[in-house]
């Protein structure tokens, strides 16, 4: 077997000692499961936006508010986040409502923490994973680093039974474990970097949910003068 082909990258995992191929192994699977994350949040996020958008341009379009609470009820598995705090608000505002000797704000307190609940139940959901892939981009380098330094140190103990080390000799070795640092980065980094993307995407979509809670029991207040 010749140098080139030693330090292929495929050699390098295949003569790894076992404790940096179970490194890698444990990384690649990691790093599959984080990318299977990544596709599915960005889906989901990019989901909820749209579907937001429809129903604010819905809701400011004057519509009866009966008839969008009925299309919600009706198409509850199809509807958006912002859909369902709309219909659970609208839900206890109506049932409030209807009871007797029951202070307006009273009625509205009930409807806004319908709404919050729900909101807390959407945004779990949507956040979904997003810890797993920030497990993965922090800790991935760190188990990389520790395959990589085992594989050093398996390296200069095999270099011990060597009457002549040079760099021919040591090379594979410490190749094969730096190998194991390149793994754990190649996981870590889309980690990080969907992390931050999601976050950011789910932290504005928050703020539009919290804001449409605030202007909807604004209107449900009106309603009960």
């Amino acid at each position: 077997m010749n140098v080139t082909q030693d330090l292929s990258i495929l050699e390098l995992i295949l003569h790894a000692s076992a404790v940096v191929q179970i490194v890698m192994a444990l990384l690649i699977g990691v790093s599959f499961m984080s990318w299977y994350y990544i596709f599915m949040k960005w889906f989901a996020v990019r989901q909820a936006r749209s579907k937001t958008e429809t129903f604010e341009r819905d809701f400011w379009s004057g519509g009866d508010l009966n008839n969008l609470f009925n299309s919600a009820v009706n198409d509850r598995h199809h509807a958006g986040s912002m859909e369902r705090v709309f219909e659970a608000g609208f839900r206890e505002f109506t049932k409030l409502k209807g009871q007797k000797n029951l202070d307006p704000k009273d009625v509205v307190d009930g409807s806004r923490r319908a709404m919050r609940a729900t909101f807390q139940r959407e945004m779990d959901a949507l956040e979904a994973h997003l810890a797993f892939l920030a497990s993965v981009g922090s800790v991935s380098p760190y188990i990389g680093l520790f395959g990589t330094v085992w594989g050093i140190m398996h390296a200069f103990r095999g270099l011990s039974n060597v009457g002549q080390a040079t760099l021919a000799s040591v090379a594979p070795g410490i190749a094969e474990a730096l190998v194991a640092t390149a793994i754990g980065l190649f996981a870590a980094i889309p980690a990080v970097l969907a992390y931050n993307r999601f976050s950011h995407d789910i932290d504005r979509l928050a703020t539009r949910y919290e804001s449409f809670m605030e202007e909807f029991s604004n209107i449900l207040q009106r309603q009960m003068r």
